[in-house]
């Protein structure tokens, strides 16, 4: 990671090390977790945005062990706060409107569609209030805020909806099934205090980009991924931490994995049908033209969804 934190900026990531960095100087990183454990073998503490564009760059590998690990690990969503506001000037970054080519650049080197003309039509001015409506649809459920996190991300990186506006937010919590006054609440309410605490457990953890997972045991033992990497790195961290952890069979054809995910990319279709990259989108593109997908394009790529 690099370490000159004079060109790092948040919304700036490293291709290289797959890291979105926040500009804390606070790099000590804390091998202590008051974590509590669970009937799940390993907790997985995921760092993360709503905004992040390498973490939508794990999509494929996080979806992919959710599905092989899920019956041994149990994710936590934490909140980082990757765009306080535009206070800053750094890594290049100063204005908005700097972003939309790195997001391009981005988009293409993780082969995950990212529209970066966001930036030039309706861009942020804080990551902070979508990341305290997922808090706040945490309060409700935890598997349909999981679901909100993925549609407000679809959102910003395809559909250039700027989800600091509670009108997306709003048709996001409606379509995975959220009770939109409760979230209004909880989102004006208790979820302030919720993401203050995400942001004050970063701290102590040492949290300085995402993504950023911690892999702990019941005994307290961490392992810790940093960045975008590929699948084995975060199988290998569950299994230094249990090898015994068995991984689950599941059916690879397009119904199931639709049925189980509602909306997939290229390269994650690819990454859990085992299809090769090269012949994934061919495979989608024939099920969008028989009508059973829907396909949205953007200039840096599709996304394929079930048709209800």
């Amino acid at each position: 990671m690099n370490e000159d934190k004079s060109i790092n900026n948040p919304l700036l990531c490293d291709i290289e090390t797959g890291m979105c960095e926040t500009t804390d100087e606070n790099t000590n990183y804390s091998s202590k977790s008051n974590q509590q454990a669970t009937e799940k073998s390993v907790k997985l503490i995921y760092y993360t945005d709503p905004i992040c564009s390498s973490c939508w760059g794990i999509e494929p590998q996080l979806r992919k062990l959710k599905l092989e690990y899920g019956n041994t690990v149990e994710i936590d969503y934490r909140m980082g706060g990757l765009l306080p506001d535009w206070n800053y000037n750094s890594g290049g970054i100063g204005k908005p409107s700097d972003v939309a080519s790195h997001w391009d650049e981005v988009s293409v080197h993780y082969d995950m569609p990212i529209d970066g003309d966001l930036w030039l039509e309706d861009p942020l001015d804080s990551s902070y209030p979508p990341s305290i409506a997922f808090k706040a649809a945490q309060l409700q459920d935890e598997e349909k805020a999981h679901l909100f996190m993925r549609e407000i991300r679809e959102m910003v990186f395809l559909k250039k909806k700027n989800i600091e506006r509670w009108e997306h937010l709003k048709v996001a919590a409606k379509t995975v099934g959220l009770n939109v006054e409760q979230l209004k609440t909880d989102f004006e309410g208790k979820a302030k205090t919720l993401f203050e605490e995400d942001l004050k457990l970063g701290k102590e953890l040492g949290v300085r980009g995402f993504p950023t997972i911690f892999f702990i045991d019941e005994a307290g033992n961490k392992e810790t991924v940093y960045g975008t990497r590929p699948y084995a790195f975060y199988e290998m961290a569950i299994l230094k931490l249990n090898p015994n952890a068995i991984k689950s069979e599941y059916s690879k054809n397009w119904e199931s994995l639709f049925s189980i995910y509602p909306s997939l990319t290229a390269k994650e279709y690819a990454e859990l049908s085992g299809t090769p990259r090269t012949e994934s989108e061919a495979v989608l593109n024939e099920l969008s033209d028989k009508g059973v997908l829907e396909k949205l394009t953007t200039k840096n790529g599709s996304i394929w969804t079930i048709k209800t």
